[in-house]
């Protein structure tokens, strides 16, 4: 698909966002800024047409394709026929019988994110990423000197492509959350541009619904209040909002009016590390369980011992078979410090789920509370039941 961008003045040429009044996050910038959020198209399944040709122009779904399993991700051919990230594979299987499941290759795809990462790097050390596929970059005073955001956003794309045979979409936009929602608007291999000109408007006609950062639950209590769109958020007062949303209302106010101070932040602290699993049959016994963990909290403490985060939180998820989901969590004084720590943590957490009535299905473990380290390794004393 050809690159596509509203018409109007470019974000490039002069134009003051600045404000020395009005209500707190309505926008007050310290200047404007030229923000880019690029979006990989369909990306672990896009990987795997890539390395498998006979999977190009199929529905495929990335992901467990046991009745119990997950999509992951999902081609714009499967998208086609309603199948989803996040959908349970039996779903999927229902809403498109061809659809063909491919086992997920993290290692590739964190490989393929590199590559993607260096590109951007080349443009700006502002780069905030936000998973493997997608990332913001400030590109207001950019490493190549380039002038136009929309041009940064065209060669990064080109360079994605001829490196790594993949497309991407990219919004460019005066700030986050129009560069964020640009992206999605000439999908897939699609560059959108919303510039301080029209970006007011966009918000007003913009359905509540595909708000970024707006959820389903927010988004039903908007419409009970008669939210419905941009527009409707517009009209309501500061002290409406903040009423109804409470901190959050802030916000809100500011992204009717097509604003949002957030800046680029290449230190984006990770919040968790956390992994799970699905199981092929339900698991009744602790012994299962606590098997069924142990690879789980393997691997999470893998990612943390190579990291330089250290966190104080221990956290079990468990879903029944019924999908009803239950969480438990413990922090510490101090930072976990082994991997024995976060084992007996976790089966003490375990331990009083059981006996069940009803067989688990899935099993989580995250570690959150995280900040960078500061404590060497070995410090910390442990205080374990021998």
């Amino acid at each position: 698909m050809a690159s596509t961008y509203m018409p109007g003045s470019e974000i490039e040429q002069s134009v003051s966002l600045m404000t020395n009044s009005g209500p707190p996050g309505a926008g007050q910038l310290a200047r404007h800024r030229k923000i880019i959020h690029i979006d990989m198209d369909a990306f672990y399944a896009s990987v795997e047409q890539r390395d498998d040709p006979s999977l190009r122009g199929k529905p495929v779904a990335v992901g467990g394709g046991s009745n119990r399993g997950v999509v992951a991700a999902a081609s714009y051919e499967a998208r086609k026929f309603g199948v989803r990230s996040a959908m349970p594979s039996v779903t999927a299987r229902r809403k498109c019988a061809e659809l063909i499941f491919v086992k997920p290759r993290f290692e590739v795809y964190k490989a393929v994110s590199q590559q993607i990462r260096a590109i951007f790097a080349e443009f700006t050390p502002l780069i905030e990423p936000l998973s493997l596929d997608e990332a913001y970059l400030d590109v207001t005073e950019n490493l190549k000197s380039i002038p136009s955001a929309t041009e940064i956003a065209k060669e990064i794309r080109a360079r994605i492509r001829a490196e790594t045979s993949l497309t991407a979409s990219a919004g460019v936009s005066y700030n986050k959350f129009l560069a964020k929602m640009s992206s999605d608007e000439r999908k897939p291999d699609g560059l959108f541009v919303i510039t301080p000109k029209n970006g007011p408007a966009f918000v007003e006609a913009l359905p509540i619904g595909k708000f970024h950062g707006i959820g389903p639950v927010t988004r039903a209590k908007m419409e009970r209040l008669g939210i419905n769109n941009g527009g409707d958020l517009k009209a309501q007062t500061l002290t409406f909002l903040q009423q109804h949303f409470g901190k959050s209302g802030s916000y809100y106010y500011g992204l009717a009016r097509g604003l949002d101070d957030r800046p680029v932040c290449p230190d984006r602290a990770r919040k968790s590390i956390g992994a799970e699993r699905t199981f092929g049959t339900d698991l009744f016994t602790f012994d299962e369980a606590r098997t069924a963990l142990e690879p789980l909290i393997t691997k999470v403490w893998s990612y943390y011992e190579q990291s330089n985060l250290r966190g104080r939180t221990v956290t079990l998820k468990a879903k029944y078979t019924d999908f009803q989901i239950v969480t438990r969590s413990r922090t510490i004084d101090g930072t976990l410090a082994a991997s024995v720590e976060v084992e007996a943590i976790t089966f003490e957490l375990l331990e009083p789920l059981f006996p069940v009535s009803k067989g688990i299905r899935l099993l989580g473990v995250t570690l959150s509370s995280l900040a960078n380290g500061s404590e060497p390794k070995g410090e910390h004393q442990l205080e374990l039941p021998i």
